[in-house]
C-alpha cells in the first residue's frame, strides 16, 4: 500500500491559549515553507500546494479566527480542511486567482469561467497530467477566487517526477488566460516528498 500525507489529528490541535503564544513562531515557519510551495502562473495566478502543515496551519487559524472550543466543532474543521491533502500518488494545491483592483474582480472572474478545463501539469512530452477540480466552485454565473486542485499520478510519471529525469511545468490554456511555470528546485524537492507521503 502507497504512504499517505499524516491527515491532522485532534492530538496535533493546539488549544486556543498556547496557539496564541506559540502563534508567531509557527506562522513564520508555514510562511518560509509556503516559499517552496508556491508557484505563479502568470501576474494573477497562483498555486500553494498543501501538505500536513500548511494544512494544520489552516486549522488553527480558523479556530482562532472563530474561538472554537467545542471538540465536534474541531472534528468538523479537521474533517473539512484534511480534505485539502493530497491521496497517495497526488498533489494537491489550493489555486488563487489574485485580482488586486476591486473594480475589475466580479468581470475578470466571469471571463476565467472554463478554467477547470484548462489546467495541466506536463512531464516533458511523456506525461499530461490534468488537473482535477472540486466541484461546485464554478457555476455558469459565477468563479470563485479559490479553488481546490489536485494532479493525480500515474505510476510511471510519479517515478519520472521523482528522478527529476524530465522537465515539469504547470500550464493554464484557457481563452482568457494563457501562461506556463517551470516546477523545479525546492519546489520539485517539496513536492516529492509529497508523493512520497512523508509530509
Amino acid at each position: 500500500m502507497e504512504s499517505s500525507i499524516r491527515p491532522v489529528t485532534l492530538d496535533d490541535v493546539i488549544g486556543l491559549d498556547r496557539y496564541e503564544a506559540l502563534r508567531e513562531r509557527i506562522r513564520g515557519e508555514v510562511i518560509a515553507l509556503k516559499r517552496h510551495r508556491r508557484l505563479s502562473v502568470g501576474d494573477e495566478i497562483t498555486f500553494v500546494f498543501e501538505n500536513h502543515a500548511t494544512v494544520f496551519f489552516q486549522i488553527q487559524e480558523m479556530i482562532r479566527a472563530e474561538r472554537i472550543t467545542d471538540l465536534d466543532a474541531v472534528r468538523d474543521e479537521l474533517r473539512v480542511y484534511n480534505a485539502l491533502l493530497p491521496a497517495p500518488g497526488q498533489l494537491s494545491a489550493t489555486m488563487l486567482i489574485e485580482i488586486t483592483e476591486e473594480k475589475d474582480i466580479a468581470q475578470r472572474l466571469l471571463r476565467l469561467r472554463g478554467i477547470d478545463e484548462a489546467v495541466r501539469l506536463e512531464l516533458g512530452t511523456e506525461f499530461v497530467i490534468g488537473a482535477e477540480f472540486e466541484a461546485g466552485r464554478s457555476k455558469e454565473d459565477k468563479l470563485s477566487a479559490v479553488q481546490y486542485v489536485r494532479f493525480s499520478f500515474p505510476p510511471a510519471a510519479r517515478t519520472a517526477f521523482m528522478a527529476d529525469r524530465v522537465p515539469a511545468r504547470l500550464v493554464i490554456d484557457h481563452q482568457s488566460y494563457q501562461a506556463a511555470a517551470a516546477i523545479d528546485g525546492e519546489l520539485r524537492a517539496s513536492l516529492c516528498v509529497d508523493l512520497r507521503g512523508t509530509a
